[in-house]
């Protein structure tokens, strides 16, 4: 494809450039760093994007698009996947007919995370294709080239960035748009589209045999490449770590993954026997070196070591070196704090003062096991807060049972927070619980996205709006209390504590940082003068 046009682009702008150009009828996800600017960058540019209210809802909305041969980006961070598991894995069998690609985006280094899982074990275990680009120009092809081989094979495709390709800016080269020839149309297939048993079994072996075909054209794919150079030390590489080799060690030979499962196993057979020695050198899980290691291919690894955090041209240095020596600290940066005038602050403050056994979730609020309040006491996952905080209540001795709280926020609560209230309503502890919902009105820490209860679509225009407290109220919750200021929150607090029920305590003040620009969507919206 001939260039047409030079872009400065971060590699989630070349992704949503090239699914503009690819002629994406929808794109869906839920915020999260590394991946947010994606499908608000689409948006921005003409295409049709919106926010689901957490990463499984936006999957399955993607796989009815692309079953009504339409194509769909489905975009989301790394931990993201965890939630959309259940349609990801039965969505290989089903395939699709308009392109699905699914972006991954992990977090190697835990820039902004709570785990930094290798999400190269979910292509293989799902038996789902998965490419890797390096760069923001890889990241524009890769796009392309992954719609192309979800019609072609009639299979989903995943493309794995990571923080440092999502947000680093390159000059790519943009080709021209190839808006797909078809209307959206759905043919009824049950033998296809209905998982039970007696079709699920036919579909598993076709898909097998599908991947089986695509790891003949992984073979071959331009995206899997050597590039010659010195006998003597061969690394085979993915994603941004090629970039960096090549800058550590212009003259080794090097073997670039672009496709990183089904691999291209002969090719890097050919490779690795052509040189003296053979270093896979891969961020995170030893996942390629594995995989060669399955085939027979002799190949070194990395250092246990250098398992944790991102790599660079020093850190690849000390690999090839197979130094093992003590790294050297990294500088300490200023930790991270709640705004000033948060009204999350507040919050925290007197839930300290009456020493609560604070059960936390993801968000803004998790700030609030830093100085000066120290005062959470757990972040495991979205809406976790909740479930974690009932079954402490179930185990702990009354007196004890009777301070924890659990925490969360409104884009939280949206996400994951309502099958936790509807266990709070259907196993009640019997000193009750108590779950408050800091409202602040955006998903502020991802940089004030919308969701279901703002009451604005993903560009921020007027939309249906969910309302916490008639949900709460309807599903059964006795007490449910909106506070505003300082003093009827502390009231709140201090009288559900002292009760035996179940509680639902929202305080909504809007983010201090948001504050100005919500005022103007309301406004344009008409809602408030």
């Amino acid at each position: 494809m001939e260039p047409k046009e030079r872009q400065l682009l971060s590699g989630n702008e070349a992704v949503a450039l090239a699914a503009l150009h690819m002629g994406v009828a929808l794109g869906t996800g839920y915020p999260g760093t590394p991946s947010t600017e994606i499908l608000e960058r689409f948006s921005s540019i003409g295409g049709k994007a919106q926010w689901a209210p957490n990463e499984k809802v936006a999957l399955e909305v993607g796989v009815g698009t692309a079953w009504a041969n339409a194509r769909a980006l489905v975009t989301m961070k790394h931990v993201g996947v965890n939630v959309a598991a259940d349609p990801f894995f039965t969505m290989a069998y089903t395939g699709v007919k308009g392109g699905l690609v699914l972006v991954s985006a992990d977090d190697p280094g835990m820039a902004s995370s709570q785990n930094e899982q290798d999400n190269r074990r979910y292509a293989k275990a799902a038996g789902l294709v998965m490419l890797e680009p390096a760069d923001a120009q890889e990241s524009y092809d890769m796009t392309r080239l992954a719609f192309e081989l979800s019609e072609e094979y009639a299979i989903p495709v995943i493309l794995r960035m990571t923080t440092r390709v999502c947000h680093s800016k390159a000059i790519i080269h943009a080709g021209l748009p190839a808006i797909p020839e078809r209307e959206a149309h759905f043919d009824r297939d049950a033998t296809r589209y209905v998982m039970v048993p007696g079709y699920a079994r036919p579909a598993h072996r076709r898909l097998r045999d599908k991947l089986k075909r695509i790891g003949q054209y992984s073979e071959g794919a331009p995206i899997n490449f050597a590039v010659p150079g010195d006998k003597s030390l061969g690394i085979v590489t993915s994603g941004v770590c090629y970039l960096h080799v090549r800058e550590a060690f212009p003259e080794a030979s090097v073997f670039k993954v672009g496709m990183s499962y089904p691999l291209p196993i002969e090719k890097i057979r050919e490779f690795a026997g052509s040189v003296d020695r053979c270093l896979v050198v891969e961020e995170g899980d030893p996942c390629l070196v594995e995989s060669l290691r399955t085939e027979g291919i002799l190949c070194e690894g990395k250092d246990e070591m250098y398992r944790f955090g991102e790599l660079n041209v020093p850190r690849i240095r000390r690999i090839v070196a197979r130094d093992t020596s003590p790294e050297a600290p990294a500088a300490k940066g200023k930790p991270p704090q709640l705004c000033q005038g948060c009204p999350h602050r507040m919050a925290f403050s007197v839930l300290k003062k009456y020493d609560c056994i604070i059960m936390g979730d993801i968000g803004c609020y998790t700030l609030s096991v830093m100085a000066p309040f120290e005062s959470m006491d757990s972040c495991l996952c979205m809406g976790a807060s909740i479930t974690a905080g009932l079954g402490m209540r179930h185990a702990l001795p009354d007196a004890e049972a009777r301070r924890v709280v659990s925490i969360l926020g409104d884009s939280t609560f949206m996400h994951s927070g309502l099958t936790g209230l509807a266990e709070m309503v259907y196993n009640p502890p019997k000193t009750g619980h108590i779950v408050i919902i800091l409202d602040n009105g955006t998903t502020a820490m991802t940089g004030m996205q919308e969701h279901p209860g703002t009451g604005r679509t993903l560009d921020h225009q007027a939309t249906g709006k969910i309302v916490f407290e008639e949900v709460a109220r309807a599903m059964g919750v006795t007490n449910v209390v909106v506070t505003e200021g300082p003093p009827d929150f502390d009231k709140a607090v201090r009288e559900a504590l002292s009760k035996e029920e179940l509680t639902l305590i929202i305080m909504r003040r809007v983010c201090r940082l948001a504050e100005t620009k919500i005022a103007a969507y309301e406004l344009a919206a008409g809602r408030c003068q």
